[in-house]
């Protein structure tokens, strides 16, 4: 999926006729710092997002992660960023919860520092804590850690079912180098409090893994929307929001709300109204 991005100077109040909302991060009064192949691109509103030109870079999956998320638990005050990356899921979802206090974790040491230097940028410093490390070690969350909402984009494929990249920080944002679907669905049910919410994004084509995940984790995935990237195809993707299933009344335990399929381009390529809309709630140009 092609990536989201803008040169358009943060401190600018318009870019294209479109009115930038949100407050103007510390990083825009200074020319920014960029390093080698470090590019500086836009992600919501004011905030930018600091990633390499030949490295992974935030794509559609990251931006419809976080907003699913931040729209179906607008109330979050604790947000828990599983595989985080460069942070472009928590930057957009810290842009979307003002209020809210966020701890991402992160095993890739070139992901992390970029992340660092993208929460310094956007003025995030007090309220997101960025740990290094592989989620799945016991000691990077205590257990009394919970959280009103838990994100992810998980890596799609396990390792050796395809053609891993160019780019060593690619790999691990494709193929579960560090952990499936299940993993992330074991720590977010480890760390939901009550009534949370664990937002994620997986291939339509490995519904039945999800479903397992979930199942197993004693997770109830409350609401599904699948993508489709161009009007008149498949899903090639599904937006997946779940909760523990004990904070569930019985009846709606293993019941699953399927929302109509979100699209993205229409037959001719243009936007779609609908994900013009999408983009503005998260700060990107329409």
């Amino acid at each position: 999926m092609p990536p989201l991005s803008s040169s358009a100077a943060p401190s600018e109040p318009f870019f294209k006729g479109w009115a930038k909302p949100g407050p103007i991060p510390p990083g825009a009064g200074q020319p920014p710092k960029l390093d080698g192949e470090e590019t500086l691109d836009a992600i919501s509103g004011h905030f930018r997002l600091f990633q390499l030109r030949r490295g992974h870079r935030f794509s559609t999956d990251d931006v419809l992660t976080a907003w699913y998320g931040t729209s179906w638990c607008p109330r979050a005050r604790a947000v828990l960023d599983l595989g985080s990356g460069i942070g472009s899921v928590g930057m957009i979802a810290a842009w979307r919860l003002p209020g809210a206090r966020f701890v991402t974790v992160e095993a890739q040491a070139e992901s992390v520092r970029l992340a660092e230097k993208s929460r310094d940028y956007n003025g995030l410093r007090e309220r997101y804590e960025i740990r290094h490390g592989d989620f799945r070690d016991p000691a990077l969350l205590a257990e009394s850690e919970v959280f009103d909402l838990v994100l992810g984009s998980p890596p799609y494929f396990p390792t050796g079912s395809g053609v891993e990249g160019d780019h060593p920080q690619k790999i691990a944002c494709r193929f579960e180098t560090r952990g499936t679907i299940a993993d992330y669905a074991l720590t977010a049910a480890a760390h939901l409090a009550p009534g949370g919410l664990f937002a994620c994004v997986f291939p339509m084509e490995q519904l039945p893994r999800v479903e397992k995940a979930a199942c197993e984790n004693g997770l109830a995935i409350v609401r599904r929307r699948p993508v489709v990237l161009r009007e008149g195809e498949p899903p090639l993707l599904s937006l997946f929001a779940m909760t523990r299933a004990e904070h569930l009344p019985p009846p709606m335990r293993l019941q699953t709300w399927i929302e109509p399929p979100l699209v993205i381009r229409c037959r001719d390529g243009r936007v779609h109204p609908e994900y013009s809309a999408v983009k503005l709630s998260f700060g990107f140009p329409p």
